[in-house]
């Protein structure tokens, strides 16, 4: 079973994403066998892996850092704000609004620990990246991409911010 490490951020657009690629990099150029994820993701444009299925471009990005192929377990659950597309496991789910994704959201929970533990079978390190900040009061019931994935998985946090705000 692989070591998660969790990089989270004081809001969104603070270097998460980067922050996590490069540790990738640095991972694997030091011969770690590591893996980038995130359970939740929100994107307008997403990637198409090569058997169809979508999932977010930060997570490709990281594990072309990583030196690895994107698989949608790097991203079990992707949401496009385009009236809230839900895409799970690279398949769209269905078109929900904020208020009844947030309310079925525990119910993914399966979802994100399956893809979870199929990386952490494969890989020695999984770099785990939060999304907008875990002291946003909108995310904190029912977390499951902050605190409360960090829990699941038992894993260390760093904190990032970004100085110019």
């Amino acid at each position: 079973m692989a070591k998660p490490i969790m990089i989270q951020g004081t809001m969104s657009n603070a270097g998460k994403s980067v922050l996590t690629g490069g540790l990738l990099r640095v991972l694997a150029q030091d011969g770690v066998k590591a893996a980038p994820f995130k359970s939740q993701n929100m994107a307008l444009n997403s990637y198409i892996t090569e058997d169809g299925l979508e999932m977010g471009r930060a997570q490709v990005m990281q594990a072309e850092a990583a030196g690895i192929s994107p698989m949608v377990c790097m991203n079990p659950i992707l949401l496009k704000p385009t009236g809230s597309q839900v895409i799970i496991n690279g398949k769209v789910e269905g078109t929900m609004s904020a208020m009844e994704y947030y309310r079925r959201k525990t119910e993914y929970i399966p979802v994100i620990m399956e893809a979870y533990e199929k990386l952490s079978k494969q890989y020695d390190i999984i770099v785990v990246e939060g999304a907008g900040s875990p002291a946003e009061i909108n995310l904190k019931t029912n977390d499951i991409v902050n605190m409360g994935l960090a829990k699941m998985i038992d894993a260390p946090v760093l904190l990032t911010g970004d100085i110019d705000r």
